[in-house]
């Protein structure tokens, strides 16, 4: 494939703010031997003394009350709702001329609606009428014909009339925080969607087709579908079809050996498939907001097997399921635990060799963490950095934002402390929501008014395949990185010493995803201000996984990808949207080429494990931290 990196300008590089090269190469190449695991007491005086406010202790009975309050609520605080509704309608009220507008907008849709009615009511049947209001690109609710008939045009084209009324009534009002106005707009959506015509029997002419055909034999079938969910999700059984993809048979199947297992993670090293492999590893570092097999899925769509198979020795981490006995690791024990004791492993027993780290989501922000930290401790183990859908700056981080304040953190810290870990449905539940027409409301019509159950396919399975997080390294991570931005700004501390991002020097791969509602792209690429290094960026189609999980001859895939070289000017990214050239297919081969060609040439394969050095094969792959529920 051809690099569409522009070639270098004639204007001298940016100066970096960093040591001199000559001091860089005489620090000791090897990490130092991290302290003992820290005691709540010694964790305490530890965080009085960063640049961080730890949450107030608690009263016993305060804390019972907000852990009742969540569990009553799905960790929504009332109180930040009624804040955010407050100064929406104070301000609101204040603003006479906005009013007005609103009350001219209210007479002006309803003089549309008049005419549109009329039109209709005049053409004959199936002829098409201009519509008064078209839904949002994203909104395929009322796509098909039927709707477009007497009378659900007229019932869905006043929704959406609606819907538009609202979203002026809660944006663009003099004074309101944007934080606010992000939590009052996207509220009032919800409820709007719960009422939308497609949601029940009598206005969804889909469904009424679908009755009348079938005698009513899909209200039948949609009251079984419902029964069996009752059941099985107060069984904690997993969604039906998805037991046709088992771990370590169907899914999590690319072959290898568990090389490491400690408290938090285990180590899997893949067995090669090709004669002679690159000698410079690459480890990946999933979110263990997820099991890891999102990256191995099926044979078909397994990016660990596409790179197997293309001639990399590939680790990767499988992290734990926490419980209640893992309530107190924290960011530094999934740095210490997690990252750099696979590090440790594979340098072991792939000795000599630069390794090439790869992280997802949260395992990206804790690779660039520990980047960061390696950079600055002169520890140069590391060849490159490759982040997918992996934010550092979280100033910006989408409409996850809506569920993270000083309110919700902490009702959600009350919770976490009885339970000791965040649930996987409170985890879960928040996704849900953002994308409540997607994965709730389709949901209910299609398999409980249509009787039609939607296929399973395995990412589906393993995206209800859901895992917990650690109450104290859950709290450090919203405070630490979406409330405080302690990354961006150097004040996150690793060792008792802050890091910085622009110390990494490592050549950076950044993929990020189009329709991100989790990382937005934006988001992501703010990684270009904050790292100097040569960074190439791919905007690739899909969303947080669908888009990761692209893998060659995946249909309606395509991908921009641009080179911003070391040193080189900020481009803004509407800028860069212009300028990155578009194509067609997957992203995969982009990467393993970028890879390729810092991996070294080609040579006998290492051998799995390295049983003298403390690293023996335990068993084979999947391991089984990845069965835990």
């Amino acid at each position: 494939m051809t690099d569409p990196t522009p070639k270098a300008t004639t204007k001298a590089p940016r100066t970096r703010r960093k040591s001199a090269p000559a001091a860089k190469q005489a620090r000791p190449a090897t990490r130092p031997v991290p302290a003992p695991a820290a005691t709540p007491a010694a964790r305490a005086r530890r965080s009085l003394a960063e640049p961080f406010a730890p949450p107030p202790e608690r009263n016993p009975l305060d804390r019972r009350v907000h852990a009742a309050l969540a569990r009553a609520t799905s960790s929504v605080s009332p109180i930040a709702l009624m804040l955010a509704s407050a100064d929406w309608a104070g301000h609101l009220a204040l603003s006479p001329g906005k009013r007005i507008e609103l009350a001219n907008l209210a007479l002006e849709q309803m003089r549309r609606l008049l005419r549109y009615a009329q039109e209709a009511a005049a053409t004959p049947p199936g002829t098409p009428t201009h519509e008064c209001v078209q839904p949002p690109a994203q909104d395929r609710r009322f796509k098909a014909p039927e709707w477009h008939q007497w009378p659900f045009n007229l019932m869905h084209q006043s929704f959406l009339l609606t819907q538009e009324w609202w979203d002026a009534a809660t944006r663009g009002v003099s004074g309101v925080s944007r934080h606010h106005e992000d939590v009052v707009a996207f509220t009032a959506r919800q409820l709007l969607d719960m009422f939308s015509p497609g949601n029940f029997l009598p206005t969804n002419p889909l469904v009424l087709r679908q009755t009348l055909a079938s005698g009513g034999a899909n209200l039948v079938r949609g009251a079984v579908h419902a029964v069996e969910d009752l059941e099985r999700s107060l069984s904690g059984a997993p969604p039906a079809g998805a037991d046709e993809f088992v771990v370590g048979r169907d899914v999590a199947a690319t072959p290898g050996k568990v090389v490491l297992r400690n408290r938090l993670i285990e180590l899997i090293q893949y067995t090669p498939t090709t004669a002679k492999v690159h000698p410079q590893p690459v480890l990946i570092v999933p979110a263990w907001i997820m099991k890891y097999y999102i990256l191995d899925l099926s044979p078909h769509n397994s990016l660990i097997k596409y790179l197997v198979d293309q001639g990399h020795t590939v680790f990767c981490i499988s992290w734990k399921n926490p419980g209640v006995d893992e309530r107190e690791l924290d960011m530094d024990d999934y740095l210490q635990l997690g990252f750099f004791a696979a590090l440790d492993a594979i340098n072991a027993i792939v000795p000599g060799q630069k390794v090439h780290a790869t992280g997802y989501c949260l395992g990206g922000t804790l690779l660039a963490i520990a980047a960061a930290a390696m950079a600055r401790d002169g520890d140069e183990r590391l060849g490159s950095m490759t982040l997918f859908t992996a934010q550092t700056d979280f100033t910006e981080p989408g409409e996850l934002a809506l569920f993270i304040d000083e309110s919700e953190v902490s009702l959600l810290e009350a919770q976490m402390e009885e339970t000791g870990f965040l649930t996987a449905g409170q985890m879960a539940g928040a996704f849900q929501i953002l994308r409540s027409n997607d994965l709730l409301w389709s949901r209910i019509v299609g398999e409980y008014l249509m009787g039609e159950r939607a296929p399973m396919n395995d990412l589906m399975a393993w995206n209800a395949d859901a895992t917990r997080m650690p109450a104290r390294m859950h709290s450090q991570y919203l405070r630490r990185l979406f409330l405080n931005d302690d990354l961006s700004e150097g004040r996150y501390p690793v060792g008792g010493r802050p890091v910085a991002l622009s110390d990494i020097d490592l050549p950076v791969f950044c993929v990020a995803t189009l329709t991100d509602h989790v990382a937005p792209w934006r988001s992501v690429y703010k990684l270009h201000y904050l790292v100097p290094a040569e960074i190439r960026f791919v905007l690739t189609s899909g969303g947080h996984n669908a888009g990761i999980v692209s893998e060659p001859g995946h249909p309606r895939r395509n991908y921009q990808l641009l080179t911003r070289p070391a040193g080189d000017n900020y481009t803004p990214p509407e800028d860069w949207l212009q300028r990155a050239p578009r194509h067609e297919g997957s992203w995969w081969p982009a990467w393993q080429a970028w890879l390729a060609a810092r991996s070294g040439a080609p040579t006998a394969p290492p051998a799995l494990g390295a049983p003298e050095q403390g690293y023996p094969e335990l068993e084979d792959a999947p391991g089984r931290y990845v069965h835990e529920k």
